[in-house]
Order: C-alpha cells, then sequence, then structure tokens
C-alpha cells in the first residue's frame, strides 16, 4: 500500500489523526505527537533527577516520572496546536526492567523504581547460580542471572518492608515494569496489563508460551497476585481515564519496550534485519523471527513483539552495554571535562586516535557478552602527554568498540544458522555524532546505517499503536515511512580493527575484579 493511501485510509477511518507516543526513559520523557504520515509533527521532553543511595545504586522517584508524562504530553500538543481529540491512540514505550510496587486501592507507591542498572541484588543472582539454577532459568527466560533484570528486584524490595509480602501474596499489591505504571495511570487504575516485549525482561515470564511460569515465580519467590496480565505488543491495553491533559477514551493500543521498540520502529521485520540504539546504555538486537535462538556466545534471546491477532512471538537475539550515552554525560557531570554533550565530538575530533587510552565505561558492571555485575569502570594508558581529546576520543571509541563485541558474538551465533548481517540500523541520541558513527562502521565492518528519524522508539511505539487501533494496512505498510538519512562504511582494513579490538580487550580484562 502506497503512503498516499496510507494516509487517506487514515482520514477515512478516523476523525483524529495523531498518534501520542510516550517514550520514557532512563533520564527523562518524551513524548512525540505523529501524524498522518507516520512523522513526529512535534516533540517535548523533560528530564528527571537520578538516585544512588549506595554505589551500585539507582532509583527513580515513581512521581518525578509520572509528573514528566504529564508535563510532556501538555507541552508536546500545545507546540503542535492541536486539539486533544484529534489523537486517535496512544502508544507507550519504557525502560524495560526497572520495576516498582504499588498499593492497589490507593495507587501509592510502595517506596522508589528500582532501574534496570541497579547492581544491589548481585548477591541475590550469585547465590542462584551456586545452587545451580541458571541453566533451567536461561532455558526459560532466555536471560541469564543477573541484577539487570526484574525478578530479584522485586524479590528484593517484598523482603525490605514487614507485611509487605503477606500483603502482596493477598494481592493488595501492585508490580509493575515502568510500562504497566504508566498504563495503570492513565487508565485511572482500571487496567493492569503488560506485553510480551516488557515480560520478557522480568525473569519471569516463559518464553515459549507467553506466559507467567510457576517454577520460576516460586525461584524467585514473587506471588502472581502482583503481577499484570500478559498482552500482544499491539492491540486495546485500556482507554484513558481522568487524567489532566488528555481527554477521556483515547484508547492506548500499542506498548513495547525501548529496544524492541526501537527493532520495530526501524521496520526490522524481516529475520536477519539488525539495530543498536545509542542511549544511557547501547542495545543491538536483531530479528529471529519465529525461531527462538539459543546464544552460545553470551547473547540474550528476548521477544521482540506479538502483534494483534496472531499467536506466535517473534523474537530477536540481543546485546547491551549498560554504558553508552552515559559515558558522555559522565565526562560532563562528573569529570567536568564538557558543559554539554554535543562538544564531546569537537573536542575528540582534535586528535587523530586515543593515544593509547583506553576507557572501558564499566561503570555499572560489564554487559554483554561478559555479564560482570562486579566489573567496574577503567582509565588506562595515561602518558603525560593525555590531554582531555585524547580522552574524550578514547570514550567515543569504547561506545563502538562494545558494541562490536557485541555484534561478533552475534555474528557467531548467527553463523550456525547459516545467516550473516550485512548491515544495522542505528538510533538514538548518539547516534546524530558522525564521529562514532564513522567509528561504529570501522570496528564493525559492515555499512552503519542511519535513518532520518533517529528517535526511532518513539516510532515504534507510534507504529504499533497504529498498528494495534488498525490505523495501518499492515506492517509492510509502515516501511514506506522508513527513510535512509546516511550511511557509514567501514573505512579501516580487517588486520587495523582486529589490532584495535585486541588492545580494547586487554582493557577489559583489566575492568573486572577478582
Amino acid at each position: 500500500m502506497a503512503l498516499s493511501k496510507i494516509k487517506a485510509s487514515f482520514r477515512s477511518k478516523f476523525k483524529a489523526r495523531y498518534i501520542l507516543a510516550i517514550d520514557q526513559g532512563t533520564t527523562g520523557t518524551t513524548v512525540s505527537l505523529i501524524g498522518d504520515n507516520g512523522l513526529a509533527v512535534a516533540r517535548a521532553d523533560q528530564d528527571f533527577r537520578q538516585y544512588f543511595p549506595k554505589p551500585g545504586w539507582v532509583e527513580h522517584k515513581p512521581e518525578d516520572i509520572w509528573k514528566t508524562v504529564l508535563d510532556t504530553i501538555a507541552a508536546c500538543i500545545k507546540k503542535a496546536r492541536v486539539r486533544p481529540e484529534l489523537i486517535a491512540a496512544i502508544g507507550i514505550t519504557n525502560q524495560r526492567e526497572t520495576v516498582l510496587l504499588w498499593d492497589r486501592k490507593t495507587g501509592k507507591t510502595i517506596g522508589n523504581a528500582i532501574v534496570w542498572q541497579d547492581r544491589r541484588t548481585t548477591e541475590i543472582c550469585e547465590k542462584l547460580k551456586a545452587e545451580g539454577h541458571e541453566a533451567m532459568v536461561k532455558a526459560r527466560t532466555g536471560l541469564v542471572l543477573d541484577p539487570y533484570f526484574s525478578a530479584t528486584k522485586v524479590q528484593w524490595m517484598l523482603d525490605q518492608t514487614s507485611g509487605l509480602r503477606a500483603r502482596a501474596e493477598r494481592g493488595e499489591i501492585a508490580m509493575g515494569t515502568v510500562d504497566t505504571y504508566l498504563l495503570w495511570k492513565l487508565t485511572g487504575g482500571v487496567s493492569h496489563k503488560t506485553d510480551v516485549s516488557n515480560a520478557s525482561r522480568t525473569l519471569l515470564m516463559n518464553l515459549e508460551t507467553g506466559e507467567w511460569d510457576d517454577e520460576l515465580l516460586k525461584l524467585f519467590r514473587i506471588p502472581r497476585a502482583i503481577l499484570p496480565s500478559i498482552e500482544s505488543s499491539s492491540g486495546l491495553f485500556g482507554t484513558t481515564l481522568r487524567q489532566k491533559n488528555v481527554p477521556d477514551g483515547i484508547p492506548i493500543t500499542g506498548i513495547a519496550g525501548d529496544q524492541q521498540a526501537a527493532l520495530f520502529g526501524q521496520t526490522c521485520f524481516a529475520v536477519g534485519e539488525a539495530k543498536c540504539t545509542f542511549g544511557t546504555g547501547s542495545f543491538l538486537l536483531i530479528n529471529t523471527g519465529d525461531r527462538r535462538l539459543t546464544s552460545s556466545a553470551g547473547l540474550l534471546t528476548t521477544a521482540a513483539w506479538r502483534l494483534k491477532g496472531e499467536s506466535q512471538m517473534t523474537y530477536a537475539l540481543e546485546g547491551g552495554a549498560f554504558i553508552c550515552g552515559a559515558a558522555v554525560q559522565f565526562l560532563r557531570d562528573q569529570l567536568g571535562f564538557i558543559k554539554e554533550a554535543k562538544e564531546i565530538e569537537k573536542l575528540a575530533s582534535q586528535v587523530s586516535d586515543s593515544g593509547g587510552v583506553e576507557f572501558v565505561p564499566a561503570l555499572t558492571g560489564l554487559g554483554a557478552p561478559h555479564w560482570d555485575p562486579r566489573a567496574r569502570g577503567l582509565i588506562s594508558g595515561l602518558t603525560r602527554g593525555t590531554t582531555r581529546a585524547h580522552i574524550a576520543r578514547a570514550t567515543l571509541e569504547a561506545m563502538a568498540l562494545q558494541n562490536a563485541e557485541i555484534l561478533f558474538a552475534m555474528e557467531k551465533d548467527l553463523s550456525s544458522h547459516g545467516a550473516k548481517l550485512h548491515s544495522v540500523r542505528v538510533d538514538g541520541g548518539a547516534s546524530a555524532n558522525n564521529m562514532l558513527m564513522q567509528l561504529q562502521a570501522d570496528y564493525l565492518g559492515v555499512d552503519v546505517i542511519r535513518p532520518k528519524m533517529i528517535e526511532t522508539t518513539s516510532a515504534g511505539a507510534a507504529y504499533l499503536a497504529g498498528h494495534g487501533a488498525d490505523l495501518f494496512g499492515s506492517i509492510d505498510d509502515i516501511k514506506s515511512i522508513w527513510k535512509i538519512d546516511k550511511t557509514f562504511k567501514s573505512k579501516m582494513t580487517a588486520e587495523a580493527r582486529d589490532a584495535r579490538l585486541a588492545h580494547w580487550k586487554t582493557a577489559v580484562r583489566r575492568a573486572v575484579l577478582e
């Protein structure tokens, strides 16, 4: 179906012409209003405070998150100068493994949300590994036992307050990842649901059935009564009710975790199509279709999405580095190297290489393919001649190098199934950095393709909502919306690439605490 026909279909079915996309991220919230051509007509964003009560602990105040959502919805609608009644549907995408609890009756949250970066449950995970549970967990969930995921966070939360576990077992307490919390709030406490992509990141969903798994619930001591129902990623989740700035009755028809939403927003609908999102962390996902591949190289198997009217899930292989854009924030906020994140490219371009400096940004441990929560950040190779520019360059190189490690692990898994990766689509704020994108192409040895709309998490949320509300004929219709901005081709020889990666791996080994 041509784009003109999509527009005509959209207009003929609905007087309303816009989709509201809520992208609730780790450091802030972005709300976009997507027009009937699939592109943003207005956008508003707002940061919120991060809390670090102890080393390795990261928290958010749920009330801060909710306030930014309401504020950015109002700002976006005002900027677009449209009537709220013209919103046909709402899509939600979110930081995934971050989890929180609240009272079902009052809606009041219980403590802060524990963020996906938080490492406080490292000892719980290590105990479960020592008891021999990891093989079973990986077989059922596609994940590894790591503090990154939600289950041990919830277990820890239930054990901290006297009587809370008993209340949870009586069904008085609700649990949710951020998508579930926002859905609950937007629907006035009516809808307690999540989608398969978010549920697959909790360590509690059976990846084969798409349902909560009784054996996993028993292992992590999570009462079933606190869990939301698991739904497809597109379809009716509920309708807005009694919310400031949002009229009653708008259907919420799309939900996906941020990385899966980005995969959808990049229109990676075919097996073998991959994307890399440069956000607070960096995350590579590749569509494996209805094949649930098991990684032998330290990657995760995850639900990509399940669409309205379909029984079969689409799966993906995923690898993630916990610190990506946050490394630039670290140089800005903790070390005072720059005043604004966008200055990093200009500073790094003052030198032709890092001068032997390596920055391993393991500030919250190492993610894929190492999975070492005890690793710590490291800057090595310093000399009397080292400047801020060398460290800035090393930071950009690290962001690209850790992704290269993940991609090569991904290629190893794909090769056993006769598949090969030829390009990677990129998105997220840091993908606007041309130097970083060229470094990424050099270290990967494949084309790096940047679309015109780099906020693909928002796009994915909107496209899923459009699909769930029958605003698009099929997912193939969405492909005509996606456009290339620039393709970065590798300029590095294979020999130089291998040497650079070997130097990087030496630095990574030094970051691991014995």
